[in-house]
């Protein structure tokens, strides 16, 4: 594969990346029916690098979404299903000594796999749930001083129940800002449910793969090429910034929050068959990103503020940068219709 680092896209390398995120999604989408933009972003998180948070009810296809990502990827997939006698070294891996050898053997986690679903991740421990920092961060694991490193691609799903809060614990702070998004499926509608109820068990039964590990690596390089001018870096700031300064929120997002949606803007054009960002690309994004990463305020949920309105609040009042020469900076036009 070529080098990728120090070039723009070319208009082909752009439609044929396009054309493959299309595919994933449309294959996921024979599952999961009527929830084209959470599969979308799902997607999309996956080619930026990034971890997924599903907070939902039981039923509404949480484990049937991460189940069909990866078997629509050919990637290995291993599920954790989190209870609190779960262990740390369930999820990390553990030392084993061998009598035959007479040497200690490294026997891998559930967690060292490339597309993991961590279900109902707040029922582990905080002791357990922190075994998740470095895996999600560093994307490796140590144990006993010795350090393994993750197979590309890597991506952690985690579900939570909102309703129930026996036998859970909250998730803290840093492990929360390590996801790139939240996302919420809800209830399908009327005729997507009939099609579930009629053709959902067989649609689980024949999906197979449409990619390889070797594509969606490709994708991870190439999405890293999506020119996002410094304006727009500007304008990423200039919203993650207005968080931590707002009446109505008491903690705003850190600089991960900013990476975050720059990351997940340069996989959303690329969808979008651009080779560039723009900055409705960003206020779009933010909402999904940033919502997870702020506290808000006492008076701000007496008032029912929710953290997406808040957002959005701070998007509709965040001047949009301007580019003086726009069709010189970007370069290419959009190469596929959205």
């Amino acid at each position: 594969m070529k080098n990728l680092d120090y070039e723009l896209l070319t208009t082909k390398q752009t439609a044929d990346s396009h054309r493959m995120i299309r595919s994933i999604i449309d294959n996921i989408e024979t599952v999961i029916a009527g929830k084209r933009e959470v599969v979308e972003l799902t997607v999309l998180c996956l080619i930026a690098g990034g971890h997924v948070l599903i907070e939902d009810i039981p039923g509404v296809g949480k484990t049937s979404l991460v189940r069909a990502l990866a078997k629509s990827i050919d990637c290995r997939y291993n599920r954790i299903q989190f209870t609190p006698d779960v262990m740390p070294s369930d999820v990390s891996g553990f030392s084993i000594y061998n009598q035959k050898s007479g040497e200690f053997e490294f026997r891998p986690g559930a967690a060292m796999s490339n597309i993991v679903l961590a279900d109902e991740i707040n029922r582990a421990s905080a002791k357990t749930q922190s075994a998740m920092l470095e895996i999600m961060e560093e994307r490796q694991v140590t144990v006993d001083s010795h350090t393994y490193k993750m197979e590309q691609p890597y991506m952690v799903l985690a579900t939570q129940n909102p309703i129930e809060a026996l036998g859970t614990y909250q998730l803290p702070e840093a492990q929360i800002d390590r996801f790139m998004i939240k996302l919420s499926l809800g209830y399908p509608a009327y005729e997507d449910e009939i099609k579930i109820v009629m053709k959902g068990e067989a649609a689980k039964q024949t999906i197979s793969p449409v990619v390889t590990g070797n594509d969606v690596r490709e994708l991870l390089q190439i999405c890293r090429q999506v020119l996002c001018t410094k304006l727009v870096a500007s304008y990423i700031v200039s919203i993650v910034e207005a968080t931590r300064n707002h009446p109505d929120i008491k903690l705003g997002s850190s600089p991960r929050g900013s990476i975050a949606l720059y990351k997940l803007s340069r996989a959303y054009a690329l969808a979008r068959g651009r080779n560039y960002v723009l900055p409705d690309d960003i206020k779009y994004l933010a909402p999904y990103v940033l919502g997870h990463r702020i506290i808000r305020t006492n008076a701000a949920k007496n008032e029912k503020k929710t953290a997406v309105d808040i957002i959005s609040g701070i998007i509709r009042h965040t001047a949009v940068p301007v580019e003086p020469n726009r069709q010189e900076s970007y370069n290419e036009k959009s190469v596929c219709a959205s």
